[in-house]
């Protein structure tokens, strides 16, 4: 869960995404990720560009599929699918400028993690 969880949200149009701050560039905050989210069909996806450490299963490439929704709060809600680890989270995203915020959750939301994110240069 601590890969593109890191971002990475039921029925968000991709271009819905890209207007509301989340399309672009991202550096994870343990400086081990540059992921880029970007439209991706009907949804968004999370996608590695680098990965510093590769021990815990991560590589470039790997991606993460979201369907979003935005909230009445202005954050983004919905799901998100790890075809790699054959995973699906409860996502929740923070977009502030400059910033992410990602909250993934598993086991019916008694696991979550939450990720920090900045715009990459």
């Amino acid at each position: 869960m601590t890969r593109l969880v890191a971002l990475a949200l039921v029925a968000l149009s991709a271009s819905g995404a890209a207007a509301n701050g989340i399309d672009g560039t991202w550096l994870r905050d343990d400086g081990n990720a540059r992921v880029r989210i970007a439209p991706c069909g009907d949804k968004v996806c999370a996608t590695n560009l680098w990965i510093g450490d590769t021990s815990k299963g991560e590589e470039v490439g790997d991606k993460l599929v979201m369907t979003l929704a935005r909230q009445p709060d202005g954050t983004f809600s919905g799901s998100a699918y790890d075809a790699k680890r054959d995973r699906s989270y409860a996502m929740t995203i923070i977009a502030r400028e400059g910033e992410l915020t990602t909250r993934g959750c598993i086991v019916g939301g008694l696991l979550c993690r939450d990720v920090n994110w900045t715009a990459a240069p």
